[in-house]
């Protein structure tokens, strides 16, 4: 993305189309606010924020996400991508691929049970990614994708 014109609020994306310099914020229930601060602050690393008796906010890879004690979402694996039925909704984010490999190591090395291993799909193609899917204590679905550079994010 460039900046449009020397001023930081509009990009023009790599399409050429214009985007506004945004994070996203997302609130969903977890069983556990303790279980959760575990995972996400030591875990996944993430920075604690703000937080009550019955949420969290967490610097989740640069958003917000608020953790708000109560009964999670329900998912199903019927998101087929590839030869995978993975877990819908889910949370994700996209890391440049040695982030993505370093925090794939984190996860192992913590003992993280994967609904889908590390693994890279549509390889050689448009697109070509690092994928691992796994679950919070609550339940809660998280993709984690690996990308050589941003700009493929998009390729068709």
């Amino acid at each position: 993305m460039r900046l449009l014109g020397g001023q930081d609020k509009y990009l023009v994306n790599v399409y050429g189309a214009f985007t506004m310099r945004s994070l996203f914020h997302l609130a969903f229930h977890v069983r556990d606010l303790q279980a959760a601060r575990h995972f996400y602050g030591t875990v996944l690393g993430c920075r604690e924020g703000r937080s009550t008796d019955t949420w969290v906010d967490f610097d989740f890879f640069g958003h917000q996400i608020s953790l708000h004690l109560g009964q999670p979402f329900a998912t199903t694996n019927t998101g087929k991508v590839g030869e995978h039925m993975v877990p819908m909704p889910h949370l994700g984010v996209i890391l440049q691929m040695a982030d993505w490999q370093d925090l794939a190591s984190q996860l192992i090395a913590h003992g993280v049970a994967f609904v889908l291993t590390p693994s890279i799909r549509f390889a050689g193609e448009p697109g070509e990614q690092a994928t691992m899917f796994f679950l919070d204590p609550s339940g809660n679905p998280i993709e984690i994708k690996g990308f050589e550079s941003l700009e493929g994010v998009f390729a068709t």
